[in-house]
């Protein structure tokens, strides 16, 4: 029997997993939670083969608590569920160690099996996705890069975002400019939008 951990904020379609995944004779869904910061504690107690996460998950996003599960409970292999087609966010999981990626839209019968094979010590990856990350390619901003440009994206001023990271302002306008220049932008407005839409940030 496969033990799993259905991690999803909305209600229904957290029900309506455990509901689909209950029809399965090999499948148990053994904890059920709603945001990404109860996903370890729930994890050690029950004992699952296979996280089932989402990546918007209040407290704690899908991704980090997929770095979590791997460093605290090894044993549990993490699936991510998610409606992101974003290529970013692919590589950002399988570096956090993720063993799978899957969109919404997927089958239940494509579900079933995906869940399969992440706990026989398979890797999962929906195929769309895999050519996406193929075409853009990694990240080209530099972790403080993404940073700035995150919270310029959030609508801090520059002299907001040296205050609060303790550097000048030049150096986060250069920093912007940079990014700017390497998505091939023609605005911050514009450079954040490419990112986010790739997963970059």
């Amino acid at each position: 029997m496969i033990r799993v951990l259905i991690a999803e904020d909305q209600n229904l379609l957290r029900e309506a997993l455990t509901s689909i995944l209950s029809h399965e004779g090999d499948i148990e869904v053994v904890a059920e939670v709603a945001r990404g910061d109860r996903v370890v504690a729930a994890a050690r107690a029950a004992a699952p083969d296979v996280a089932l996460l989402d990546i918007e998950l209040p407290g704690v996003d899908g991704l980090a608590v997929t770095a979590q599960l791997a460093a605290d409970v090894p044993t549990c292999r993490s699936l991510i569920l998610t409606v992101f087609s974003r290529p970013g966010y692919l590589k950002r999981a399988f570096a956090a160690g993720a063993a799978g990626f899957v969109l919404k839209d997927v089958s239940a019968r494509d579900l079933a099996a995906a869940i399969r094979r992440v706990a026989s010590g398979e890797r999962v990856i929906d195929p769309r996705l895999a050519v996406s990350a193929i075409e853009h390619g990694d990240n080209p901003l530099t972790p403080r890069e993404r940073e700035i440009l995150l919270m310029s994206s959030e609508g801090q001023t520059a002299g907001e975002v040296a205050r609060k990271l303790a550097i000048a302002e030049g150096t986060v306008r250069n920093h912007l400019s940079v990014a700017i220049q390497k998505l091939h932008a023609r605005s911050k407005v514009e450079a954040a939008r490419l990112a986010e839409r790739r997963g970059w940030l």
